[in-house]
């Protein structure tokens, strides 16, 4: 049986072409070492298989059985990451491939062979992937995309317990480090023998291009510095930005803003998000036309959206940057208070923004996200951040992704989501509702009264378009400047202070 797994990985390399053909005896005999097995026995007949998850399982359930990898889901992922490793191109041969289908073809064949390599090798595991549950929710701002990330594995306790005893290593010094290329991992950083990057340049430095292993949307990509850099929103991110569309037409590209609360998970390495997919947010038309002095040719307006957008296109891209350099200086140092805006309290700043770029009709396009990341008693987590009463849904960071309309919500929502719909359903008094759900019971009475003819064909139906209403309140709670009047006019006020 193991020599038939075996065979079948030579296979579904020589299938998908990450091998070729005078590769296969020496690529069976790298697996046959990563397997510790020292002979091979000739499968008779075929090796057919049904798909690389089946085959991996196999060979890693050998590997537990004789005692060469450690039985728990980290050991398991380091292990077979370890066996995709040695399918896995060179480097070189990568980037040679990648640059030849560029130059040769266009930008999009390159990054569409990219993204598909990216899958072959299992660093993106779609098997995995197709676990997230997705929806789209209409709201009026348009079609908010909603999903619940089950893809990416929680640890078991014996890895957790595994992770705890596994040495301290600086080595890379994170998960974005182009160090990561080809490591082989340990109990508390994932294996990346099966990862490959593009090198860049934009801004005339070293970037580089990669997929993320976690895909929320069509072709999500991380753009990162080649040096261990902390983030941060300036000039050059804009032309950084611009650069990598200019490049990659096809593509957006955007940062999360560089401050706690309203920042990204990870401050410590510059990098940015992109793909090939258009949001909510990108969708969504300006509502109020804007002129800013000095940039006559550069069409500005504030966007109709629950984030405070500012919306810039011109054809001339050195304009866009100057003027987006402009409005975050004027945004660093604002304050107004009617509208609880404060540049900073005891000398900690609080005024950033999330920039995100595309290419709009041959024009370049910056959308300029307002973000504020001050606290209070009354909302330590933020003022403007999910307030307490979403956080039965969402109480994480909101992001690039969320801000641009794709909610990315916490994996415990799938059982809760089960056992609340039950609960909906046999009209459960809140008080007997399970430990899970009880945080849900507002909110729950609040759905079967909005929805008195729920029933069991129609709760699942309803709940999910209720928690992509929900999101839109997370959205607007994250907006500094709201949509009423008063809102909409502190927004002109700031836009006006832009000179």
């Amino acid at each position: 049986m193991i020599y038939n797994a075996i065979q079948q990985l030579v296979n579904y390399g020589l299938d998908t072409g990450l091998i070729l053909p005078d590769d296969e005896i020496y690529i069976r005999n790298q697996l046959l070492m990563t397997m510790q097995l020292d002979s091979f026995e000739e499968p008779e007949g075929d090796c057919y298989y049904i798909d690389l998850e089946s085959i991996l399982t196999a060979l890693v359930d050998d590997a537990v059985a004789r005692g060469i990898c450690e039985d728990n889901s980290v050991a398991r992922d380091l292990f077979d990451t370890k066996l995709m490793g040695v399918l896995t191109p060179r480097p070189s041969i990568v980037r040679a491939n990648f640059w030849e289908k560029y130059e040769e073809e266009s930008p999009k064949a390159a990054t569409d062979w990219f993204y598909a390599f990216s899958q072959d090798t299992d660093y993106i595991r779609r098997y995995r992937i197709k676990k997230d549950m997705k929806w789209v929710t209409k709201t009026p701002y348009g079609d908010l995309d909603i999903t619940i990330n089950l893809s990416k594995p929680e640890k078991d306790p014996k890895a957790i317990a595994a992770a705890k005893l596994a040495p301290q290593s600086a080595y890379p010094k994170c998960q974005l480090c182009r160090e990561n290329e080809g490591y082989a991992g340990r109990m508390n950083h994932p294996a990346r023998e099966n990862h490959r990057i593009i090198p860049i340049t934009i801004n005339d430095s070293d970037w580089n291009l990669q997929y993320s292993p976690y895909v929320y949307y069509n072709e999500h990509c991380i753009v990162f510095n080649s040096e261990h850099t902390p983030m941060k929103i300036e000039r050059a991110t804009f032309r950084k930005l611009l650069d990598f569309v200019a490049q990659f037409p096809h593509y957006f590209v955007g940062s999360n803003a560089d401050l706690p609360i309203v920042g990204g998970s990870i401050l410590s390495h510059d990098h940015f998000q992109g793909g090939c997919y258009e949001f909510a947010m990108a969708k969504a038309p300006i509502e109020k036309t804007w002129t800013f002095p000095g940039y006559e040719d550069v069409e500005a307006g504030i966007v109709r959206w629950p984030m405070s957008c500012i919306r810039l296109t011109c054809a001339d891209d050195e304009k866009l940057v100057d003027l987006a350099d402009k409005i975050l200086a004027a945004w660093r140092g604002y304050s107004d208070e009617s509208c609880f805006v404060f540049a900073e309290t005891d000398g900690e700043p609080h005024n950033t923004i999330t920039p995100i770029a595309r290419m709009r009709d041959g024009k370049f396009q910056l959308d300029l996200v307002l973000r504020n990341n001050i606290t209070t008693p009354e909302h330590p987590l933020g003022v403007f951040h999910p307030h307490a009463k979403l956080h039965h849904i969402k109480k994480e960071n909101i992001g690039l992704i969320e801000v641009m309309g794709l909610a990315v919500l916490p994996s415990r929502l799938k059982g809760e989501i089960a056992e609340l719909e039950t609960a909906l359903v046999n009209r459960t008094p809140v008080d007997q509702y399970g430990e899970a759900i009880q945080k849900h019971a507002e909110w729950a009475g609040e759905l079967l009264a909005k929805h008195p003819d729920l029933n069991a064909d129609n709760v699942h139906a309803i709940v999910e378009e209720e928690i992509g209403h929900v999101f839109a309140e997370v959205l607007a709670d994250a907006g500094v400047y709201k949509r009423d009047e008063a809102g909409q006019a502190g927004f002109v006020r700031f836009l006006e202070s832009v000179r």
